[in-house]
This record gives structure tokens, sequence and C-alpha cells, in this order.
């Protein structure tokens, strides 16, 4: 006789998150990508904008740069009242504002009406990551919370696809205030978020020992700059503010670019654009994978090394092919090495103070990444470079120093997410 001896197989990982854990992700990524739509389409629409108001392109990047600035502040304030109360509500009033902001912005009579909206944009853009991306992280296992994170993060992508292929098909009949009025349709997602959505059990845990044990941190902010935590917040915020540097030096006036110095049609500005996206999804796909097999680090580090040698290939060209090929390429490679952005920042602080401290270290390297535009703009015009040799400057600079800041930063690979307090009482 024979025994048949059963083997146990393996869940695949897609099939071990619980259907909450997977509305909370879903939660996360539209609160995430239709920000994304929100903010990007602005790039696209500097030119006409300046045309309109009769100002230089200068003065429409410090609107940009204005927008980064209060995201800060808008960030820090959700990531204290996603501590306090819970990851939903920052996320559903995060998601309105934005929406509501960029809609009224579309009717603007004058520049000045212009720059207050979008500004105020800035404070809703920034109190969506910290919610978002805590209750997305905080839900999810483990075990491939690094892909995840690559998706979540990647899907900043698919925002900038959507504002790019709104630009190409509709920027001819509805304008640019049309694009801007499309951007109310987000709102629509906060009735998934109230409906559907739980907090994280670890949060909900987190803080009833909070109260039990009258140990209530209720200055996190202050908590990140203690004794034992200060370290790691200073290098999060190096390699933060270096990979803001990196993406407003890639993306921020490529169109600008394309458009004042190749003299290309919107049609062909929006062609690099969209596909790149697409290859920085894929890429953020990819690389969170690496991410959860190599470690956040190295998920990272390798994409911005190689991404330095084909920041070139693309900038030193006025041949619409290589600029397109290069550009794509650089897509899966400079333009992917945010993947690991919720999963790390996570997994780097302790439940008690997790999103403001994520919150506090993503959006400050949005300051430094607000100056890049303007001051990319600025040695564009003025000293009559064009906006390519600048581009070039910031994005190798800002990606040396991106590697430099997560080789001295700590591996977090496999950290399980505890409610266990782990800061001292106040």
């Amino acid at each position: 006789m024979s025994t048949a001896v059963e083997t146990a197989k393996p869940v695949p990982w897609w099939k071990e998150p619980t259907k909450d854990q997977w509305y909370a992700w879903w939660a996360a990524w539209l609160g995430w990508t239709l920000d994304a739509f929100d903010f990007t389409i602005f790039l696209l629409i500097m030119v006409p904008i300046a045309q309109e108001f009769n100002v230089p392109i200068t003065a429409v990047a410090v609107v940009f740069t204005i927008t980064l600035w209060l995201r800060l502040v808008g960030a820090v304030a959700s990531g204290w009242l996603a501590d306090r109360v819970g990851r939903k509500t920052p996320l559903m009033i995060s998601i309105l504002w934005y929406s509501i902001c960029n809609f009224i912005a579309g009717f603007s009579p004058s520049f000045t009406f212009l720059l207050i909206f979008r500004a105020l944009l800035g404070l809703g853009m920034g109190a969506e990551w910290p919610a978002g991306a805590a209750l997305a992280m905080e839900s999810w296992p483990q075990r491939s919370r690094g892909l995840m994170s690559g998706i979540l993060q990647g899907s900043w992508g698919i925002g900038f696809l959507l504002s790019s292929a709104a630009y190409g098909l509709l920027y001819s009949s509805i304008g640019w205030r049309g694009l801007l009025w499309i951007g109310i349709l987000p709102a629509l997602a906060v009735v998934y978020v109230r409906f559907f959505v739980k907090e994280p059990a670890v949060w909900v845990e987190n803080r009833r020992q909070q109260r039990e044990q009258e140990r209530e941190v209720r200055a996190p902010l202050l908590s990140i700059f203690k004794r034992g935590v200060l370290s790691n917040t200073l290098t999060a915020c190096w390699w933060m503010a270096s990979g803001g540097v990196v993406y407003y030096s890639l993306w921020a006036l490529f169109a600008t670019h394309l458009q004042k110095d190749l003299h290309l049609t919107p049609g062909e500005v929006a062609t690099p654009l969209a596909v790149a996206n697409v290859t920085g999804f894929i890429g953020m796909v990819f690389w969170g994978w690496v991410g959860d097999a190599l470690g956040r680090r190295w998920s990272m580090i390798i994409p911005a090394a190689i991404g330095v040698f084909i920041t070139p290939v693309y900038l030193l060209t006025t041949d619409y092919y290589w600029v397109t090929i290069g550009f794509i390429v650089q897509g899966f490679f400079l333009g992917a090495i945010y993947s690991q952005n919720p999963s790390y920042l996570a997994e780097r602080f302790p439940t008690e103070v997790r999103a403001t401290a994520g919150a506090f270290c993503y959006h400050q390297g949005a300051i430094l990444g607000g100056l890049v535009a303007p001051v990319l703009a600025y040695f564009a015009t003025t000293h009559n470079l064009g906006f390519a040799i600048p581009m070039l400057a910031g994005t190798v600079i800002g990606a040396v120093s991106f590697v430099l800041a997560l080789l001295v930063g700590p591996e977090t690979k496999g950290t399980e997410f505890v409610a266990d307090l782990a800061l001292p009482a106040e």
C-alpha cells in the first residue's frame, strides 16, 4: 500500500489579502492616481496659461512651486489627523479638497486667482499621500508589500498618463480651462472610501493601547525629532529630498522643453510623456518586486544609477526619435525609483507616528523639488541655455544624492507591523 502525502501548496500572493485589505489598497490607489491627474495636468498647460495672462513661464512655474510647498502643510496636518483619528477621514478630506480647488481654478479671471487656488490645491494634494500610504501599507500583508508599494506609487504615472491623454485629445477643443474643470471628477472616489474601507487593525489596536496605558502621542511631529528616531528621520528626509529633485528635473519642464526648444505639436509633446508614464508604471511594478526579493534600498539604487547614463540620450539631442525613445526608457529607470516610497517610509517608523513621519519626510522633499522648476526655468531663459542643459544637471545631481542617501539608510525588508507602543511616554 502506498500512503498519499498531501503537500500544502503555498497560497498565491494575490489570494493572501482579505477583501477588506484589497478595499483599503484600492482606496489609496484611487486617491493617489486621481491626485496625480489633477496635479500633472498643470505641467502640460503652463505655456498657454502664460500666453493668456501675459506672464513669463518663470512666473507660471512659481505657481507650481507654491503648490508643492503647501503640500508640506497639508501633509503634516493630514499625518497628525491620521495618527490621531484614523486614516480614512483625512483621505476623504484630501480628495474633496484637491478636486474642488482644481475645478475652481478653471474659472480664473486673473493670474493671481489661478495662483491662489492652485496653491490651495497643494494642501489637499499633500494631505492625500500620508493617509493613503499608511492605510494601504498597514493593511497589506508583509509578503508582497514591496510589490504593492510599487504598483501604488507607480500609479502616479497612470494619473500622469491620463492627464497627458486628456491634453493630447481634448486641449484643442476645451482649452486649459476645460482640462482643469475635469479635475472635479475625483471627488466621486470619496463615496467608495466612506462606505467600503475600514481602518487598519494595527492602527486601531495601537490607539487602544495608547489610551489604555495613558501614553498618547499628541505631538507626533516633535516625536520624530527625538533621540532614537532623529537619525532615521534625517536620512529619510535626505532620500526624499533627492528624489524630489530628480522627479521635477525629469518631468516638470519636459513638456515646456518640447514646446519652446523643439517647437513640437500637442500630439508630439503628449506621446513621449504618455508612453514614459506607462514604462514608469511597469518599472515601478518590476522594481517593487525586486524590493521584496533583494531589499527596499537596492530596488531603488539600481535604477537610479542606470538612469544617470540614460539622461543625456534624450536631452543632448534635437532628434525627435531619440528624444522619444530615451525618455520612454528613462521612465523604467529614473522614472521608477519611487517604487518603495510607501513601503520603505512606513517600515522605518513606529505605528504611533507612521503617517506623520511619512508626511513630513515625503513632503519636505517637495519643498526642495518645488525650487527645481523656477530655478531651471531661470537658467534656461535668462542665460539662454535652453531647458535641456539645466534639466540634465538637476537630474544627474539629484540621482547621485539619491543613491548616497539610500546607502546610509537602514534596510527594512521583512518588517512586520505591530501595534505595540514603541515610543516613550510624553
